[in-house]
């Protein structure tokens, strides 16, 4: 026999089961209210914290910066971590020889570059009329005469050949250190930039022959002597603390230096550059990574 449910109980189900319902839309109403409340309080964090993102990608600057290969460049990929901390993007561009370099700054090719010394910057503004200011120091490369044939200076016969560089400065560099040593005399007053023909005395009668600073370590072959500049000897693999038989002082007015055009000297990219370079993180680099043939000069 069927069961037959009185109308009373029937009812009370009826508003039992509506009372679920209603208590169960009102739970998903009531969480969905409270992920509104969340996302609303979440949601400008969110955006600040892209909006910030993008702020400080969009407000890095980018800067072009030549230099030569080896400790230069080396040097440098070291200072691109730091500087980007403080929002400067530094790019690197490699120039084979000594003279592109500031005709690419002084087109404004490049912002800055980072390969040479006062002598030898104030005579490329004096010779082409660049406009082109140094903005900080940087290192020190003692310039070496090495050999292949000889193991000291003293064994070189008279009328042997030593190769200088052909540009004013690294070449009048090589006399003067040559005069130091004695080994020829110099006429009084020729400053920084001696040439061959300012040679008073030459007691072995020495051959110089003038070659491209980049070239210098391929002329070691045809030499009894070369000189050639730290960042060429070790692309070549010399040893510039060990393998010189001649090394000019360390100190003197041959510091490297950061340059830029005369228009950009003040802005703040170049304050942040230099600051970047001058840090111990840097320093500790260059001592460590080209023990004594670089040496830090700020």
């Amino acid at each position: 026999m069927e069961k037959v449910w009185p109308a009373q109980a029937v009812n009370m189900d009826f508003h039992f089961i509506d009372f679920i319902l209603r208590r169960s839309e009102y739970g998903s109403n009531h969480c969905r209210r409270r992920m509104e409340i969340k996302m609303s309080f979440r949601l400008p964090l969110i955006l600040s914290t892209v909006l910030a993102a993008w702020s400080a990608a969009a407000s890095a600057e980018t800067i072009k910066i030549g230099v030569t290969p080896g400790p230069h460049a080396q040097i440098l990929e070291a200072v691109k971590p730091i500087a980007a901390k403080q929002g400067l993007d530094i790019q690197l561009l490699e120039f084979s020889d000594y003279v592109v370099p500031n005709a690419a700054l002084d087109a404004g090719e490049i912002q800055a570059n980072s390969f040479q010394n006062q002598p030898y910057l104030d005579n490329q503004k004096a010779d082409r009329g660049y406009k082109i200011e140094a903005v900080g120091l940087t290192v020190n490369f003692p310039i070496g005469v090495y050999s292949k044939k000889h193991k000291a200076f003293a064994d070189i016969p008279e009328g042997g050949k030593v190769s200088i560089p052909n540009d004013p400065t690294n070449g009048g560099r090589v006399l003067l250190l040559l005069r130091d040593k004695g080994v020829i005399k110099l006429k009084d007053g020729t400053g920084f930039k001696p040439t061959v023909l300012d040679i008073t005395e030459n007691p072995k009668k020495l051959k110089f022959i003038e070659v491209d600073a980049a070239q210098a370590p391929r002329a070691l072959d045809d030499v009894d002597a070369a000189a050639i500049n730290t960042n060429y000897a070790t692309q070549a693999g010399l040893d510039p603390v060990k393998d010189p038989i001649l090394r000019e002082d360390p100190k003197g007015p041959y510091v490297n230096l950061i340059a830029v055009r005369a228009a950009d000297k003040d802005k703040p990219w170049v304050k942040v550059l230099v600051d970047s370079y001058h840090t111990p993180e840097v320093k500790e680099f260059v001592l460590t990574k080209f023990k004594g043939a670089v040496l830090p000069s700020w």
